[in-house]
């Protein structure tokens, strides 16, 4: 049918351009008229279906489609201008006649097109007019893409009203039809002015705090609030209107996202081999997908739990090409799983990411603690050394400053066993450690637990109203890890500044407003105390390290010192056979990360006593650091519990 149509427009263009030339058609002109009409017809018809003229969806042409409409039609205005020139020994046909049909014809045919297009949004407002009023912050390319979505699908039950953005140029402008109202600052006043129910981010690009600000606008005025995709999410195809999702916790860092120089990490992992502990976690699953893009020779995926592994080598399987890896079932705790892969495998690059996690769960079970987190960094540290690996960039938690966990204080020991290696390393190895705390949405984090009870409406459990931690999302983690085996400092414990933390009762007031629900009237917040091991806050320093800048503004060294040989060896040798027993007083006396009997000392400083130093949190938690995990650590200036921290899920 369109075919037969755009064949009529454009046929029809003959006689109206003898019209426009000859002012009037005589009775003498009408053969020539017919002749060029007729012979032009299979040309009209060649240059429609070869174009795919018929094809275009009318409702939703674009400047696409005009560009192939007016190549049709010029192609056919050469053709039969020639045609004319062939005719102009028994017909009648000026030789401006084809160039103004051609005009007209372009005229006709993208004029139709319109007509269609502004019919079916016209039908489609007089359909969606009753639906949600959207207003959209962001009146950028994202913003048109996404009214104009809107206009095309009013199935989708959403009417744009307008815009705000805070570029200058933009305000009082009409883009995609629709008005730019002002500021986004002015959502409340806007939003009450056009009647709005919702507001649509549209800025895929925008920091968390230009994210939040839309956000407590938007609350403020009392009406919804999603954001859009990524706009490259978009063209390919992925993501249509009813993919809008709604603000994720990670568009609310209160800090702009660490962006680090990737490009110095491709240095020593392309045509590499690259062995990951861990790899079925979250942030050893993040390494192995993030490492692959920098062409390794292969990617050694060495975990315990065989599910999370055989989840990920099906998602490696599905690329194409199919990467370079291959996955091992093992444990870091057993020697003798770990020989082979060195010995055959040979590792240039060794990630160490396993370890046990969960503090709580951790107090339980000391000795898995130890044998896991210490023991199995030991294993691998010692093969590294035997065979020659060039980086080992060990993940560390900010739970091993100033531990009061086991699991803080096995962390801790792991460190200085990876700062032993780096004085015992050959010329040519490094060995590090990166030390962070939570990470946005890891496994058996605080996020996914408190999403889990917002979904069956249960209240929402926060052990204490002042405990804070700080916040990195899995890209970020993974990327100071990356960065860290780049920088090639032997021996340094890296951190990451992460600028201020965040009260965990606000994380969960955000997710239970980002459900579209209210904190304390839909879903309780309730208070259960804090857990064995955990404190109100979280330090990424000891008072004595203090920190110094590396190439990169984000990343700071911390300056430690690697204990003492014989007296660690002696130490660990008792730590280890304390694991071995299962003796869990035996193991904490070993470490003495935590010190019951200590007499509590104000204003929560630590003070140097026989025992090593204690202290405590500002809830008047004791706490004390002695001990294998601690006493080594070297005399330097005291500084301030440090911004520059981790936190997120921790490791």
């Amino acid at each position: 049918m369109r075919f037969l149509v755009d064949l009529v427009l454009w046929s029809g263009a003959v006689p109206l351009a003898y019209l426009l030339r000859l002012e009037t058609i005589r009775a003498q002109h009408v053969p020539g008229v017919i002749t060029f009409l007729l012979i032009g017809l299979p040309v009209r018809a060649a240059m429609i279906w070869g174009f795919a003229l018929h094809r275009q969806a009318w409702s939703m042409v674009g400047a696409r489609d005009l560009f192939h409409l007016a190549a049709a039609v010029g192609l056919g205005t050469v053709v039969l201008f020639f045609v004319a020139l062939g005719l102009s020994g028994w017909a009648f046909v000026p030789r401006s006649v084809p160039a103004i049909s051609g005009m007209l014809a372009l005229l006709l045919l993208g004029g139709a097109r319109f007509a269609a297009r502004l019919l079916h949004e016209g039908a489609g407002r007089r359909t969606a007019g009753k639906g949600r009023r959207v207003l959209i912050a962001g009146a950028g390319e994202a913003g048109t893409m996404l009214a104009r979505e809107m206009h095309r699908h009013p199935e989708a039950g959403l009417v744009p009203v307008g815009y705000l953005d805070d570029a200058l140029p933009k305000q009082r402008l009409s883009v995609a039809g629709l008005r730019v109202w002002g500021r986004l600052g002015d959502l409340p006043q806007v939003a009450r002015r056009l009647k709005a129910d919702e507001v649509l981010i549209a800025i895929p690009s925008a920091p968390g705090e230009v994210v939040r600000r839309v956000v407590d606008a938007a609350r403020a005025a009392g009406v919804g609030y999603r954001i859009m995709p990524a706009l490259h999410e978009i063209l390919s195809g992925r993501v249509s209107i009813g993919e809008l999702r709604e603000v994720d916790l990670e568009d609310l860092l209160r800090r702009e996202p660490v962006r680090l120089d990737l490009d110095e990490i491709a240095g020593y992992l392309v045509g590499r081999v690259v062995l990951v502990s861990g790899a079925g976690g979250s942030i050893g699953s993040e390494l192995v997908r993030q490492v692959l893009r920098f062409g390794p020779r292969e990617v050694i995926l060495l975990g315990h739990g065989e599910n999370s592994l055989f989840a990920l080598s099906r998602e490696l399987e599905r690329r194409e090409p199919r990467p370079p890896f291959r996955t091992v079932v093992g444990d870091v705790r057993l020697r003798e799983d770990l020989e082979p892969l060195f010995r055959q495998g040979r590792p240039h690059v060794v990630f160490h990411a396993a370890a046990h996690k969960h503090v709580p769960l951790m107090e339980e079970n000391p000795a898995a603690a130890v044998r896991n987190n210490v023991a199995g960094t030991a294993n691998l540290v010692e093969l590294a050394l035997e065979h020659g690996v060039e980086r080992f960039v060990n993940v560390s938690t900010d739970k091993a400053v100033n531990p009061t966990s086991v699991m803080g204080a096995t962390k801790r020991v792991a460190e200085y066993v990876v700062q032993r290696a780096a004085g015992r390393a050959a010329p040519g190895q490094v060995f590090v450690s990166v030390r962070f705390g939570n990470v946005l949405g890891s496994r058996g984090s605080v996020v996914p637990t408190f999403r889990d009870q917002i979904r069956r409406r249960e209240p929402v459990t926060v052990t204490h109203p002042e405990m804070k931690r700080y916040f990195m999302t899995i890209p970020e983690a993974v990327q100071l890890v990356l960065q860290a085996g780049g920088l090639g400092d032997n021996g340094a414990v890296y951190v990451l500044d992460m600028g201020e933390p965040v009260r965990i009762v606000d994380l969960a007031e955000d997710l239970i407003r980002l459900s579209g629900l209210e904190p304390g009237v839909d879903i309780p917040i309730v208070f259960t105390g804090l857990r064995p091991g955990e404190k109100l806050f979280e330090e990424v320093l000891t008072a004595e390290e203090g920190t110094v800048a590396s190439r990169h503004e984000k990343i700071f060294v911390a300056r430690t010192e690697p204990p003492p040989a014989g007296e660690f060896d002696a130490r660990l040798a008792d730590l280890l056979a304390a694991a071995d027993s299962g003796d869990a007083r035996a193991i904490r006396a070993a470490s003495c990360t935590m010190d019951p009997a200590t007499p509590q000392v104000g204003g929560g400083r630590w003070e140097r006593g026989t025992g090593g130093r204690r202290g405590r949190q500002p809830n008047g938690r004791r706490t004390s650091r002695c001990g294998l995990a601690t006493s080594w650590a070297a005399e330097g200036a005291s500084v301030p519990r440090s911004a520059t921290g981790s936190a997120g899920e921790s490791r």
